[in-house]
């Protein structure tokens, strides 16, 4: 008798956890096997694991459940939970996040995971919890390159005329104009075929992603001209976090945080190792002497800096600190 009441309690007790798992989207614009692919997927497999099998987050690679601007807004409406989003694209909801692309502010990864990780992300992050989004971790995309289908670029007056693709991000768009480009504003997921055709002459990404998404196959010239940063926030709904328990909300900070670390090796391994593979595939790579480069982009720190005076200074002070260590 004793037996049978126990058995009877393992199956109430299984049927309980079943009727309260919850399945959770996470969405995201990347081609399978990117950095943000990956430990997006490895995010999905440690928060089940964590969750005890509570939490299954169902990912969306590709844009499948929307692009990065619809899926903002999902996640702001508590639609989708989850999101390995773009810089550019929180910008328009959360404009602080658009200064950690402020042009040639850090030189390589790891300074700008610092300054991430610090009390200047701190404060980024507040502010886009006033917007109904919750950074549960600082992910990297990678430090951007230029590319185009018609020439090395050298110096900014090389840029002068060329229709160059950005993502729908004021800092961006600012950094090309005063380089001299017609900066043009279109998705990640149209840009392929917008090269292909000639609807623009280039476009500004890190090496992984002209590289997974196979955009040397239209762009035969690289320079690396590091003009700015890019994170990639992973965000949570607010609407969604805050109905998950405590329990939960902290094994889900948890699993961004891990598969974050996954995300930042891979960004940093396939970052030396892309140069010599695109190479190899007849892709002409040259490097830039950076001076008239920042020279030319003041500008876009003196419009910054006027809007967000405490911000700049303290991220401008963070860098430094960062690089000196």
């Amino acid at each position: 008798m004793k037996i049978a009441h126990l058995l009877a309690a393992a199956v109430v007790s299984l049927c309980a956890t079943q009727a309260f798992a919850e399945t959770l989207q996470l969405s995201h614009n990347a081609a399978p096997g990117n950095p943000k692919d990956v430990a997006s997927l490895k995010f999905a497999e440690l928060v089940n694991e964590k969750t005890d099998g509570r939490i299954t987050v169902d990912v969306g690679g590709s844009a499948q459940f929307g692009d990065d601007a619809e899926t903002i807004t999902n996640m702001r409406l508590g639609t989708i939970a989850f999101s390995a989003n773009s810089q550019g694209t929180t910008s328009a909801v959360v404009p602080e996040i658009a200064l950690l692309g402020l042009p040639f502010l850090f030189q390589n990864l790891e300074q700008a995971e610092a300054v991430m990780d610090g009390p200047a992300g701190d404060q980024i992050a507040e502010a886009a919890e006033k917007q109904g989004l919750v950074v549960l971790a600082w992910w990297n995309n990678g430090i951007r390159e230029t590319s185009n289908s018609k020439k090395p670029i050298n110096t900014p007056e090389d840029l002068k005329g060329m229709k160059i693709r950005t993502p729908p991000d004021p800092m961006t768009i600012d950094i090309f104009t005063a380089l001299g480009a017609s900066a043009t504003p279109m998705a990640f997921s149209e840009l392929y075929i917008a090269l292909q055709q000639g609807v623009v002459d280039g476009q500004e990404n890190p090496l992984i992603n002209i590289y997974s998404s196979k955009l040397q196959e239209v762009q035969p010239y690289i320079s690396m001209t590091n003009h700015k940063y890019e994170s990639t926030p992973f965000l949570a709904s607010k609407i969604v976090f805050d109905s998950l328990s405590p329990e939960d909300q902290q094994a889900v900070r948890d699993a961004a945080v891990e598969a974050g670390e996954l995300n930042r090796q891979m960004v940093r391994d396939q970052t030396a190792e892309l140069r010599g593979i695109l190479e190899a595939e007849g892709i002409k790579i040259n490097d830039v002497d950076p001076a008239p480069f920042v020279a030319a982009t003041q500008s876009v720190y003196d419009k910054w800096h006027e809007q967000y005076p405490e911000l700049v200074d303290q991220l401008v002070s963070s860098a430094k600190e960062a690089a000196a260590k």
